[in-house]
């Protein structure tokens, strides 16, 4: 079968590493089930994985890709959870969870296994485009709002950042939910379409907001670091699931944190329930993921080339 995968590992120049070609089909153990990919979005946590990070010289050749929606064995239209032991369902009890792509092969390819266990209804309401985008970026900016952050309609919230899927997914799942919502950017044109998704401002990175906010939601890392802990109230709750810009900030803002007991919280993905959460969100409330441009799988590495520039606002979405 076709796919993208990492044949190589290379920390300077990570495109060097994803090859286009035919790769085996899936094995499928008792418990899982094979489901043909109809469509598959692009993370960072991708172009990661061809650096090293999660992933051994040993584990390769891996089909890349965590999130997918696509047709089971039954015909039923799905949507996969990508963390893999989160429960033990289909794996060992003490098995490690894993997202895809770290232990197991992901889903840039015309066919993937997982657990059964995984498998979730695809809403009618939302194509294979927009439900593929959901499980990774949707879900890890739900539980941040939501769980994490702890926030309420009518509070406020910083999103940093504003083009990159989480922090998309932010913007739009926030003015939804009837938050109050900011939003930075350094270019213009990615701050005005922040705006046009329900954000109530958007600033220049750095800049000061009209006042202070009650949750940051963090994925840039050093470059907004300081900016998003003199952004907080008191009391409030910084929550990080990413820095893309490096993880080592130059000042940690410790005394600004402890005497005005903000909260530092850090979030990593959902769980399937929160998944169907969203799901039902999305639903009720007409939220559709924003998705910058879809591509034809044999066109992986212009979606590469469009993440690892930042040249994209919204996800990259390859079809099956």
């Amino acid at each position: 079968m076709f796919a993208a995968y990492a044949a190589r590992i290379d920390r300077d120049q990570p495109l060097n590493g994803l090859e286009l070609g035919d790769r085996p089909e899936p094995d499928v153990p008792v418990g899982w089930t094979t489901i043909d990919v109809k469509a598959a979005s692009l993370n960072h946590h991708d172009l990661w994985s061809l650096r090293g990070v999660g992933l051994g010289e040993e584990s390769l050749p891996m089909i890349l890709g965590c999130d997918a929606a696509g047709v089971d064995a039954d015909g039923n239209e799905v949507v996969l959870h990508s963390v893999i032991g989160a429960t033990g369902h289909g794996v060992g009890p003490r098995e490690r969870p894993s997202i895809l792509t770290e232990k197991y092969q992901g889903t840039f390819a015309e066919r993937v296994a997982v657990p059964q266990w995984n498998v979730l209804p695809k809403p009618k309401e939302l194509s294979f485009e927009e439900a593929a985008c959901l499980p990774t970026a949707w879900l890890t900016a739900y539980r941040m709002l939501f769980t994490n952050a702890g926030v309420r309609p009518g509070d406020s919230v910083l999103v940093q950042g504003a083009g990159g899927g989480v922090a998309t997914a932010a913007i739009v799942l926030g003015a939804a939910a009837g938050l109050r919502v900011f939003a930075t950017s350094r270019d213009e044109g990615k701050r005005k379409r922040a705006e046009e998704l329900g954000a109530e401002a958007a600033f220049e990175s750095g800049a000061r907001l009209p006042h202070r906010v009650d949750a940051v939601i963090e994925t840039v890392g050093a470059a907004t670091w300081s900016h998003s802990v003199k952004s907080l109230k008191p009391g409030g709750t910084l929550v990080i699931s990413g820095a893309t810009s490096g993880p080592n900030p130059p000042a940690t803002e410790l005394n600004r944190i402890f005497f005005l007991e903000l909260k530092v919280v850090g979030s990593t993905m959902g769980s399937k329930e929160e998944l169907a959460s969203l799901l039902n969100f999305c639903t009720v409330k007409g939220v559709r993921p924003v998705i910058d441009t879809v591509l034809p799988l044999d066109r992986a590495r212009e979606g590469f080339e469009k993440m690892a520039t930042g040249d994209l606002f919204g996800k990259v979405v390859l079809t099956v």
